[in-house]
């Protein structure tokens, strides 16, 4: 699993039959400035801090045949106000 923050949109008018609904997002994997396109279904927007899964885990995810999507947004990264989280 990565953390990445989403840096854009990728814009896609015409996708290959077996891509479900979603959308493309640009991400930025934390520590390393490496960017790479996302598969989203959760609605995440820019600037918003995700965890991705890669590869195998991130296309078994749907159901029926696996689309080919390597990069799935599979969560969003709360931060919290307080200096302290584990209180």
């Amino acid at each position: 699993m990565l953390r990445a923050t989403v840096t854009g949109n990728v814009w896609s008018t015409r996708r290959i039959e077996g891509i479900p609904a979603g959308a493309f997002l640009e991400v930025e994997v934390e520590g390393t400035g490496s960017r790479m396109i996302a598969f989203d279904v959760l609605g995440s927007g820019v600037g918003e801090h995700v965890l991705i899964a890669q590869g195998s885990v991130a296309s078994s995810w749907f159901t029926g045949t696996p689309p080919p999507i390597d990069a799935l947004i599979i969560g969003s990264i709360d931060t919290r106000s307080d200096s302290n989280p584990a209180e």
